[in-house]
């Protein structure tokens, strides 16, 4: 596995890519993470895919600017960087924010998903910690820079240390997102990213309305069954909206079942990729799909017809 940096659109986006001449896989970290992420199993998936592993905007390696950090922005990122790979469409694995993207991506650019792998997922119900939600509160930002800075980094890591070893490996995936958060340009894009998808009730970014648009793809869910992050229930309320779907429960595993169980999670993504066919909508299947999502929306009538008596209610 090769680390790569590329210059999109002004700004450096770093990334693991690395594997075989085999099918792509696209994979999208969560919230604080970056393409580190997946652990093990990204070595393991390379022995038989391509994989593509960027660390998103704000995360990781790569640059922290001020700007947009919404799904459809990272959605749009990645897509970008495909493009630079020259990869012309990829099986886009998403874990928890990433997830969310994933969704987006298949969303905005469906010439390009040819199945998707959603890993405890965010977009598919309100659920999420209070940890999280407390980020959308008024003042998070002034807040933030007393608890993690690089004097209480020090300390911890420090407290750390002797217990590494003993450090389960979900639970050392989130010491090593909060560690990166001594940093103030990742903080600030830790809020905005935040702030985007969640609010003071939990996530307020939903695909559950479009679902019905990713039918037509192969969808593998994965989830970690003592997630207390994301709950398990919206694998299971979104396998019973997509009957076509896989479902993959790992009942011991917390938010981070990738690296919780690295072995059986690229076994599990190699087998979904292996018996499922590449699937890419047609343009004209695509149109379709549009068209039957315009009959079921509210009908419009030109605004200039329109008088008072004439408006509902």
């Amino acid at each position: 596995m090769r680390r790569v940096q590329v210059r999109l659109h002004g700004h450096d986006l770093s990334a693991r890519v690395g594997g075989t001449d085999g099918p792509v896989l696209l994979l999208l970290h969560g919230l604080l993470g970056s393409g580190a992420a997946f652990g093990p199993a990204l070595d393991e998936l390379a022995r038989t895919h391509r994989v593509v592993a960027p660390d998103l905007t704000g995360h990781g390696e790569s640059e922290k600017p001020p700007g947009d950090y919404s799904l459809g922005s990272f959605a749009t990122l990645a897509r970008d960087l495909l493009v630079v790979l020259g990869v012309d469409a990829a099986t886009v694995v998403g874990h928890s924010l990433g997830g969310g993207i994933a969704l987006q991506f298949a969303h905005q650019f469906p010439a390009m998903a040819q199945r998707l792998v959603l890993v405890d997922s965010g977009g598919l119900g309100r659920d999420v910690s209070p940890a999280l939600r407390a980020v959308t509160l008024p003042g998070a930002e002034w807040v933030l820079p007393a608890v993690f800075n690089r004097y209480t980094r020090a300390a911890g890591r420090r407290v750390l240390a002797p217990l590494e070893r003993w450090t389960p490996p979900g639970t050392a995936q989130v010491v090593s997102g909060l560690d990166t958060l001594a940093d103030a340009d990742a903080r600030a894009a830790f809020v905005l990213t935040a702030r985007a998808v969640l609010d003071r009730g939990g996530q307020r970014v939903s695909a559950a309305d479009r679902v019905y648009l990713a039918e037509a793809l192969p969808v593998l869910l994965v989830w970690g069954g003592k997630d207390t992050v994301i709950p398990a229930r919206h694998a299971h309320d979104l396998h019973a909206l997509l009957p076509g779907s896989r479902l993959e429960v790992f009942a011991g595993a917390g938010h981070f079942p990738q690296v919780d169980d690295p072995g059986r999670f690229a076994a599990v993504v190699s087998d979904f990729v292996t018996t499922t066919a590449d699937r890419v909508l047609t343009p004209a299947e695509r149109e379709a799909r549009w068209a039957a999502a315009v009959r079921g929306a509210t009908t419009l009538v030109d605004a200039a017809d329109v008088s008072p008596s004439a408006l509902p209610g």
